[in-house]
């Protein structure tokens, strides 16, 4: 699967002439692999649109519109600001995506993109699983039901021996279902294999899968928010972190009002803006006389770094 992708990378080496709008920073990126974690990688395969597709859909909303970078700066940050996302779906991009099972199962959530995803109905995956760094090892969040701990586990080289093994284990499982060597090569030995769609029900979670995914520039930023955010689980962010980059290459004026309106930002329930009105005022409001769940009361407060 490595290679039949290798050789999908994209003629960087051909230029070609074109009357579309072109990002100088992407198109230096453009079909270059960018790795994640162990095995996992992202590409841009290509992309419809820049900044400057933005600010002409918003013109045709608002009549004449703007001239200048000064002006489409501004413009971008207004509609950033005041929530005003269709300018931001005429902006594409089409990512192709290696990365574990789980992760995969973790982003199909996000149902605003066009996902095709390698099918190992029809193809064998390869011996490629994800290990984690024993960093990345920790114990379940005791407050967080689909969180974990920040400070990593005593006995990671056990935890990590375990993974390899159940994943080496696996993997033999499957391609003795499947009756052939760990090459794909068929095994001459009489028997026959049973159905890939059948075989792959013995791989674990960790095993790589592939996928292309087209989105707007509207929906990236909504993923990336999520996804990008410290709380999210490390997997799944290390993705996003990378998409910031690329994100930012595309389209720095879109990227740099998402930094100070989405990224950057908190958003406050009424109650929690009475609790911010009142210590401005000078009153002190306490957790009890908040309206507040504990939960939100700490958000606040870390919002507010007064912990």
């Amino acid at each position: 699967m490595s290679q039949e992708i290798e050789a999908e990378s994209g003629p960087r080496d051909e230029t070609r002439p074109t009357f579309r709008p072109v990002s100088g920073g992407i198109e230096k990126i453009i079909h270059q692999t960018i790795p994640v974690l162990d095995h996992g990688f992202i590409r841009v395969v290509d992309y419809m649109g820049d900044d400057a597709a933005v600010v002409q859909a918003a013109r045709v909303s608002y009549g004449r519109g703007t001239k200048k970078i000064s002006e489409d700066r501004g413009l971008i940050r207004y509609l950033m600001r005041h929530s005003h996302t269709t300018p931001f779906e005429m902006a594409e991009i089409k990512v192709h995506v290696k990365l574990p099972i789980f992760v995969a199962r973790q982003w199909i959530r996000h149902r605003t993109a066009s996902v095709n995803e390698y099918s190992a109905r029809y193809s064998i995956l390869d011996k490629e699983f994800y290990v984690p760094d024993s960093s990345h090892l920790a114990a379940q969040s005791a407050t967080n039901k689909q969180g974990r701990e920040e400070y990593a586990i005593d006995d990671s080289a056990w935890v990590l021996d375990l993974l390899r093994d159940e994943s080496e284990r696996s993997y033999r499982g499957y391609t003795s279902l499947l009756n052939t060597s760990e090459d794909g090569s068929d095994l001459d030995n009489g028997r026959i294999g049973i159905a890939r769609e059948l075989a792959r029900m013995n791989l674990s979670l960790n095993f790589y899968t592939q996928w292309y995914w087209k989105t707007n520039l509207h929906n990236l930023l909504h993923f990336l928010r999520l996804r990008a955010d410290p709380h999210a689980q490390y997997e799944i962010r290390a993705y996003a972190e990378k998409l910031l980059d690329i994100t930012e290459k595309w389209v720095p004026m879109t990227f740099e009002a998402f930094k100070e309106y989405g990224l950057g930002a908190v958003t406050l329930s009424a109650s929690a803006w009475r609790v911010v009105q009142d210590r401005l005022a000078g009153k002190s409001v306490s957790f009890e006389e908040s309206g507040l769940s504990q939960r939100e009361w700490a958000e606040l407060m870390t919002a507010l770094k007064n912990e």
